[in-house]
């Protein structure tokens, strides 16, 4: 892929990836970059790191697209994700209705699939964001904070099978375990509502083991696992004591910080391979 595109859309969610993103692009010598941003999601910091942004609602697919056409933008990606909530506050217009009522399933994929398919209607491509984001993505032997024990090594490879299978499920990407019991498992809350309910479900001694992982099938054109300092501040609010990740499918942003807050709050951070 040509990660030095003359144009290049983001679809932009909440938090720091859109402008992790928007950053990376340009060091790799993206020259022209455009926004659909998101009104009460995005960070308006991103419009200082963009050529040009669009606000629009979610549900406002024409206007979406409209964005990247009228401007030649034949490429775009989507980066940062909407709070679960706001899906509800949904005012879809005309082409967003006919895509809805289209789909027989309505979750993450089916959803953001289909806005690709009419996105190629009109001859821009949604393309993964990973060959920029590649920075942000520990791999195997990624390790911080204190050394596992063998316990919680188990309770890690435990966890893992049992995300795998929830993900597979359509469920959620994450789930939160001790002792080889299952506290709580990802749904529509997301991800920080997870490890809260795992966290405290685990006892005032804590000793949770959260688990985040990648479907097996996982489109990584969107919806990519995502942790970052509000992630950690939620785990050590929680008493969770293990974070692990998928190595290579799973974006750290702000990694100073999320080191930062692992240390003071002895929270262990890891790569599973």
């Amino acid at each position: 892929m040509n990660t030095a595109p003359a144009s290049l859309g983001i679809i932009a969610g909440n938090r720091s990836l859109p402008l992790e993103f928007a950053r990376l692009a340009r060091a790799a010598g993206v020259k022209r970059l455009v926004a659909a941003a998101v009104e009460n999601e995005t960070e308006p910091e991103l419009a200082s790191l963009v050529d040009d942004i669009i606000w629009l609602k979610v549900g406002q697919l024409s206007k979406m697209i409209s964005a990247f056409a009228d401007r030649g933008v034949k490429q775009c990606v989507m980066v940062g994700q909407i709070a679960p909530r706001h899906l509800f506050d949904l005012r879809p217009d005309l082409r967003a209705i006919g895509v809805l009522l289209r789909l027989k399933e309505k979750n993450a994929h089916t959803i953001f699939g289909a806005v690709a398919d009419e996105l190629k209607k009109d001859g821009i491509e949604l393309i993964e964001a990973t060959p920029w984001l590649g920075p942000l993505m520990p791999q195997a032997g990624f390790h911080i904070g204190p050394k596992l024990s063998d316990a919680r090594r188990a309770d890690v490879e435990f966890g893992f099978r049992i995300a795998k299978e929830v993900s597979r499920l359509e469920i959620g990407q994450m789930v939160v375990v001790k002792n080889g019991t299952v506290l709580a498992v990802e749904g529509f809350e997301g991800t920080d509502a997870c490890l809260d309910r795992g966290g405290r479900l685990a006892g005032r001694d804590g000793g949770a083991v959260a688990i985040k992982v990648a479907k097996a099938t996982h489109d990584m054109r969107f919806d990519i696992p995502c942790i970052g300092p509000r992630t950690l501040e939620t785990c050590a609010g929680a008493g969770v004591a293990v974070l692990a990740l998928e190595a290579g499918k799973t974006l750290f942003l702000e990694r100073d910080a999320c080191e930062t807050l692992a240390v003071k709050n002895k929270i262990s951070i890891t790569a599973i391979p």
